[in-house]
């Protein structure tokens, strides 16, 4: 379900559907749809007579209720909880409402250490670049509202570091995550008793943040599996030696998704001339070595976006 890329529009389409069994909205321009729900699963079909309405098949009810309802109603109260428009011309996409919630969530920390736009846009937004939020004014004026700012500052602050942390009052497992991405979702790791702190980048000194207790729990480490995401493992699981803890670092449920290095907006690539691409192959498992060397060979990495953290983690 990580590759539907719906827009609010076509959330409130579904749950029209939902509600009603029928719509007029034009929402077949998305792949999931058209190919999914009403090519494979054929959950929704054309007005016989009349192309111009969707109507709801037998199945597409319990359907709804297993995989957008809880989203679409979570998405819906935020956007009126923060008084922000909620109507279908919005073409928020899912991952925009879900940094928009993450950014309500983080606000004193963002705030504190406000970035520039373009940095700002990059790190927040991944996989969309620096001028996302510049090629979108719709989504840059909701995120100035949420933080009450006007504008980004023209500088980057001095020694810019995040600290980002998706709290639970009773962890049974800390995880470490490169990308911001499962902090978008929090619900999920409460519900599952896990804390995320965020170490991606030059990062790293926010474990220096983390109590002792904390870091005597199970420990683990969720990654882009490509060079810098593995290279940050290894820094921060000498890091952690050095307080007598350790990290084990966590295997992609899935291989299906790899991508091309030379995937648009990523900038991590694969060293051919050291083994291992530099890597230090002590701090890794036969079967992540596995992995890695295949990786390198095809020249391929994998998002850890992708990647389902509950499943990895069972």
């Amino acid at each position: 379900m990580n590759n539907r890329k719906l827009t609010w529009r076509h959330l409130k389409a579904l749950h029209q559907l939902y509600i009603s069994r029928r719509t007029e909205a034009k929402i077949t321009d998305n792949a999931y749809i058209k190919n999914v729900l009403m090519g494979q699963k054929k959950l929704i079909k054309y007005k016989s007579g009349n192309v111009k309405i969707l109507e709801a098949n037998t199945g597409f009810a319990v359907f709804y209720k297993q995989y957008f309802e809880a989203d679409y109603l979570r998405y819906e109260t935020f956007l009126q909880e923060q008084n922000l428009e909620s109507d279908a011309r919005r073409r928020y996409t899912e991952d925009d409402i879900q940094t928009l919630m993450f950014i309500v969530e983080q606000k004193k920390e963002l705030v504190q250490s406000l970035s520039t736009l373009r940095t700002f846009s990059s790190e927040l937004f991944k996989g969309q670049g620096s001028k996302y939020l510049e090629n979108k004014p719709g989504l840059k004026d909701a995120v100035c509202k949420i933080l009450g700012i006007v504008d980004f500052p023209e500088k980057e602050p001095k020694n810019l570091q995040w600290r980002f942390v998706v709290d639970c009052p009773s962890p049974k497992v800390v995880v470490l995550c490169e990308n911001i991405a499962h902090l978008k979702n929090p619900w999920k790791a409460r519900e599952h008793n896990i804390e995320l702190w965020y170490v991606g980048g030059n990062n790293i000194g926010i474990i220096d943040y983390i109590s002792p207790e904390k870091l005597s729990k199970p420990l683990y480490y969720s990654c882009d599996w490509d060079y810098h995401g593995l290279a940050i493992y290894s820094r921060i699981k000498e890091k952690l030696r050095l307080k007598s803890f350790d990290i084990e670092l966590l295997l992609p449920d899935t291989h299906e998704a790899t991508l091309p290095v030379n995937s648009p907006h990523h900038k991590s690539e694969w060293d051919f001339n050291k083994e291992l691409s530099g890597l230090n192959r002590e701090h890794f498992s036969d079967e992540a070595l596995q992995l890695i060397n295949q990786l390198i060979k095809e020249n391929k990495w994998i998002e850890e976006e992708s990647l389902d953290l509950i499943r990895m983690l069972g």
